[in-house]
């Protein structure tokens, strides 16, 4: 049977296919269940949750005037923001209808460190967190904060240099890198000189040591870096193109070709190819050898999540309106870009939670272990996220495993993701809108035991 959760619990960790619960948190009981095997226990980072949480209708009935949520609120802004962007009702890139649709994309609000144990994620709406697992004296996460840095969207770290990492925010990309005594983190040349804001809190010191800038002051909503880490694409939902930056260069290639409306864009792990998604429902694969592409359409609505095989060579996308996922198979070796799109199943998305449809995913590095949250369900589902075993041969099959619940009065995910390269198996952080980001170990017997 798929381990449940009770009210009132929190999950902990997993033990080969057992999802470990406790009356609260505690560094204490995570010491006892998976801090000996690990040999560290990752404590949840408390922050001031103002992130966009869509309330239920009973929610949204409930409120009163001056007590309105944050994510509403949030909503009335960003409606309020593209009107005057567009100085017209939102009908560019919008349907009128469409305009919440945002709030409802996996925007990437969490991301660890490719080699290391530090987790940077969103904690407000101008700032940033970073925790360093492996630094045993600064306990305390370092803030992330600048005038540059406003309406914060999406986050990641470089591949392959060092401690730096990339904001998506109003205006453009802030480019944070930690400075050490003896080696400070250097702008660079020809950046502006209100650039070098120190953060702030214990431990490693992080500098501003770039801003790449969007045409038009843009919100950036999209991005991705290539594996290699020299290049970083970057798009926004009120622009007609989406841009690849040679990011040592400070120099952004705009790519067009009707694009506009990008919500989400991922490179695949071997960097051959690439994944864009629009609002309207079409999302594009391309070859990045001639940047050759080939639209898809989708009748299940637009794409909410998406996420890369360790392989490169399939990706496992959430529809809008669906409560199966999709999976494109690569029928041959890049460049082609020959594929077809299969369902995978999620049965127990409807008959356990009473689930109206899927809200983000993520999968983890090995290919092993798959996380889904979902929209409403059934007292006492509301909330969770499933935990699904998966399989890639000879096609992608998932098996429930059970439920994970977060701390708090009536948590909700906010953004997950996992840690990829963690060697005694898969992590997986979520930011709860209850104020906690909280990390899983995912133990079972390949990884970490015997």
């Amino acid at each position: 049977m798929p381990s449940f959760p009770l009210t009132g619990s929190v999950t902990i960790c997993e033990i080969n296919r057992d999802l470990i619960v406790a009356e609260n948190l505690s560094d204490d009981r995570s010491q006892d269940t998976y801090g000996k095997l690990l040999g560290m226990v990752f404590s949840p980072i408390p922050f001031h949750s103002d992130q966009t949480v869509l309330p239920s209708p009973e929610q949204d009935t409930e409120q009163e005037h001056g007590s309105m949520p944050a994510d509403n609120a949030e909503r009335k802004g960003l409606v309020a923001a593209l009107q005057g962007i567009l100085g017209q009702p939102l009908k560019r890139f919008f349907h009128p209808s469409d305009v919440n649709m945002l709030l409802e994309v996996d925007l990437h609000g969490v991301s660890w460190h490719h080699h290391k144990h530090i987790i940077a994620f969103i904690s407000g709406s101008n700032q940033v967190m970073v925790r360093d697992y492996e630094d045993s004296e600064g306990k305390d996460p370092c803030i992330l904060t600048n005038e540059l840095q406003r309406d914060v969207k999406v986050l990641e770290w470089r591949p392959n240099a060092g401690r730096m990492l990339s904001v998506a925010c109003k205006g453009g990309i802030c480019i944070w890198a930690a400075s050490f005594p003896g080696n400070a983190a250097s702008v660079r040349s020809g950046a502006a000189s209100f650039l070098g804001t120190v953060s702030r809190g214990s431990g490693v010191q992080y500098i501003l040591v770039d801003f790449l800038q969007s045409p038009n002051n843009e919100q950036i909503s999209a991005l991705s870096w290539s594996p290699d880490g020299r290049y970083l694409a970057s798009a926004s939902y009120e622009s007609s193109s989406f841009t690849i930056w040679d990011v040592a260069q400070g120099v952004g290639t705009p790519i067009r070709r009707g694009l506009g409306g990008i919500s989400m864009m991922k490179w695949s792990p071997t960097g051959d190819y690439f994944f864009a998604a629009k609002f309207d429902g079409t999302f594009y694969l391309w070859e990045t050898n001639t940047w050759t592409s080939e639209p898809w359409s989708s009748t299940s609505g637009f794409v909410k999540g998406a996420t890369w095989d360790p392989d490169g060579r399939m990706i496992l996308i959430a529809f809008s309106e669906s409560l199966t996922l999709g999976s494109i198979h690569f029928a041959s070796k890049p460049p082609s870009l020959d594929a077809h799109l299969l369902p995978v199943d999620l049965p127990e998305i409807i008959s356990l939670t009473g689930s109206q449809g899927i809200e983000k995913i993520a999968w983890d590095g090995s290919g092993e272990r798959l996380a889904v949250s979902y929209k409403g369900g059934d007292e006492p589902y509301r909330g969770l996220i499933a935990v699904y075993d998966t399989r890639r041969t000879p096609l992608v099959s998932a098996s429930l495993i059970g439920f994970i619940r977060g701390p708090g009065d009536h948590p909700k995910p906010i953004a997950f993701s996992f840690h990829n390269k963690f060697k005694q198996g898969p992590l997986l952080s979520v930011c709860w809108s209850s104020g906690f980001c909280c990390t899983y170990p995912l133990i079972f017997r390949s990884h970490s035991l015997p």
